[in-house]
């Protein structure tokens, strides 16, 4: 049984889900790093959730709005020792869009978090089996937010760059087609100068909002099984917990945060690929992440999830073009909505994803 082949298999994992734990988007890859030779890559995603909840017969509509999703890679090798990445990614976001006209606690309330990162990332091989890696993350983030129901409270943290760094090591085994790695990305800092209205207090002078990204652990393995065929799979680890955007004008109405999360969230993946012809392969993977069972926020009406990918990959000379189809179930949730505790049940989202790679 020869596993060498199963290194040639690329997997089509499709992140990105309308219900990653709190804010997280791409999960922070670093696959193009592992590459042989030089490569490049880019990728789209579009994600289409359905997240609707109801309190004392009250109907909130569907809250949450479609989003799109970039990234873009390019890696090179230096020498036999030495090789680097620059990665690309939108980490977090959130699209939240009550409709308006109901009789929803939260009718009417809008956020919108944006992000882009760019890591720059040198990789070491101490030997054929072992290197280790690490570089600078560089990051943007902006945010608006709109509350009617918090006395019409509006506010803008206007965009902010900040800088963190992520470090690694990776094993690996090509007799076997097994490549393991794990990676910390530390928390990166942001203070957003903040314009914020409300009735309660007027047009305020502005203030600065500091909002701290948290820092991550993702352990990710992939290991032939069977010719032509690999087990893939990991745990991402978000320390959410530490995680919170407090305004200056919404504490002071409400002695609260905007947003903030109780828990810390673990995200477990497992699949297996499989290459059906010299040029096309297919996998299949699942996601989870369970649900903690408590109030949630209502800018983020799920509780967990669980999701299904079909991954999809086609080579032609040195250009790969993969995709990926994502269902996913969120875990129901209930939120405190001022007149009593909605509940979020049944809710999904559906994602689609492409990716163009380019070997040279």
């Amino acid at each position: 049984m020869s596993f060498r082949i199963a290194l040639t298999l690329a997997i089509t994992f499709f992140y990105s889900s309308a219900f990653a734990g709190a804010l997280d988007r791409s999960g922070q890859p670093l696959d193009a790093l592992f590459h042989k030779g030089g490569y490049a890559e880019f990728s789209f995603g579009s994600v289409d959730p359905s997240v609707s909840g109801s309190v004392v017969g009250r109907e909130s509509g569907d809250m949450a709005d479609d989003y799109t999703q970039m990234g873009a890679a390019y890696k090179l090798d230096l020498n036999e020792k030495w090789s680097f990445a620059l990665v690309y990614d939108q980490p977090y976001g959130g699209n939240v869009k009550y409709p308006s006209g109901t009789n929803y606690p939260f009718t009417g309330s809008t956020a919108v978090l944006k992000s882009n990162g760019l890591t720059v990332i040198p990789r070491f091989r101490i030997s054929d089996r072992f290197s280790v890696y690490g570089g600078i993350r560089g990051q943007t983030l902006n945010a608006n937010i709109g509350i009617p129901a918090v006395s019409n409270y509006k506010g803008e943290a206007r965009q902010d760059e900040g800088f963190g760094y992520v470090v690694g090591a990776s094993v690996e085994n090509p007799e076997i087609g097994l490549l393991v790695h794990l990676t910390y990305g530390s928390s990166i800092e942001h203070k957003h100068q903040t314009t914020e209205t409300s009735t309660a207090l007027g047009a305020t002078p502005d203030s600065v909002t500091d909002i701290e990204t948290p820092q991550s652990v993702n352990f990710t393995f992939r290991t032939g099984v069977a010719t032509d065929t690999l087990l893939f799979g990991g745990i991402r680890w978000v320390n959410w917990s530490d995680f919170a955007i407090t305004p200056r004008d919404y504490k002071l109405i409400t002695k609260k945060s905007i947003l903030s999360y109780d828990n810390d969230v673990n995200t477990f993946s497992l699949g297996i690929g499989r290459r059906l012809t010299p040029n096309f392969a297919m996998s299949f993977s699942v996601g989870y992440e369970a649900s903690e069972g408590e109030l949630v926020s209502n800018l983020g009406p799920t509780d967990g999830r669980t999701g299904f990918t079909l991954g999809l990959r086609y080579e032609t000379g040195n250009m790969i073009i993969s995709g990926g189809l994502n269902y996913t179930m969120a875990g129901d949730a209930k939120t405190n909505a001022v007149i009593g505790t909605s509940s979020f049940e049944d809710n999904d989202a559906i994602g689609v994803g492409i990716k163009l790679g380019l070997r040279f």
